[in-house]
């Protein structure tokens, strides 16, 4: 499960990095703990190239409660074309989340010890997602929201957890973002373990584990060296 990120880069940084043509929607400040149902970084399939900020917890078209946004912010990479809550938006609707570092929590510890992943030159990731947007059938409100796609771990994620983010290389971003109606046959190999993207961990501190804490000290390593993977 991804169920916390951090993204300090710049909206205009990122747009730079990913060759995007522009800013839509920008994040209003750094964030070092963001969470679920708050507002992301993404840049989603409609041919324009743009970024922009969608809510994190995916609200399917039909569903009658925003409320089931946050039973969906992540999406099974071997299941998502079965699932209705995704299939269609695997199909038609898919976007790249941008991130600089996620949080994942190791199991076999007491309590669970919080690890920060990154690429080790701390530029950002694109994470495979999903969008919809949504219609509140009693106000009439818009909601754009998305979820994460996750598969199992790699090397690297292993010790610490069974699932991560798929990280969509370059290479893969292009058919990623295609505005055309894509198949599952042609989607699912991307949607495995990413093990060439240069990645570092290290444990931080339990600051992390409230969402209220949105707070530099959320990705700075604990005292230990010996935290470092790599």
């Amino acid at each position: 499960m991804c169920g916390r990120v951090t993204i300090q880069t710049p909206a205009l940084a990122i747009a730079r990095e990913l060759s995007l043509t522009g800013v839509r929607t920008a994040l209003d400040r750094p964030r070092y703990n963001l969470a679920p149902t708050q507002l992301m970084p993404v840049v989603i399939n409609d041919g324009a190239h743009m970024l922009d900020a969608y809510r994190w917890g995916l609200i399917p078209s039909w569903a009658k409660e925003a409320s089931i946004g946050s039973k969906l912010i992540n999406a099974r990479g071997e299941t998502v074309a079965e699932k209705p809550s995704f299939r269609s938006a695997l199909k038609r609707r898919r976007c790249l989340v941008i991130v600089d570092g996620w949080f994942e929590w190791k199991q076999s510890t007491k309590p669970k010890t919080p690890y920060l992943f990154r690429r080790k030159d701390g530029r950002p990731m694109t994470f495979a997602g999903l969008w919809e947007e949504w219609t509140a059938p009693d106000t009439g409100e818009v909601l754009r929201t998305c979820t994460v796609i996750t598969t199992g771990p790699n090397a690297l994620m292993a010790p610490i957890h069974d699932r991560m983010p798929v990280i969509l290389s370059p290479e893969t971003r292009e058919l990623w973002l295609s505005p055309q109606p894509q198949e599952a046959t042609v989607l699912q190999p991307l949607l495995v373990p990413n093990e060439n993207e240069p990645l570092e961990a290290w444990e931080v501190a339990r600051v992390v584990n409230s969402p209220t804490n949105d707070v530099p000290a959320c990705i700075e390593r604990v005292a230990s060296q010996s935290t470092l993977l790599a």
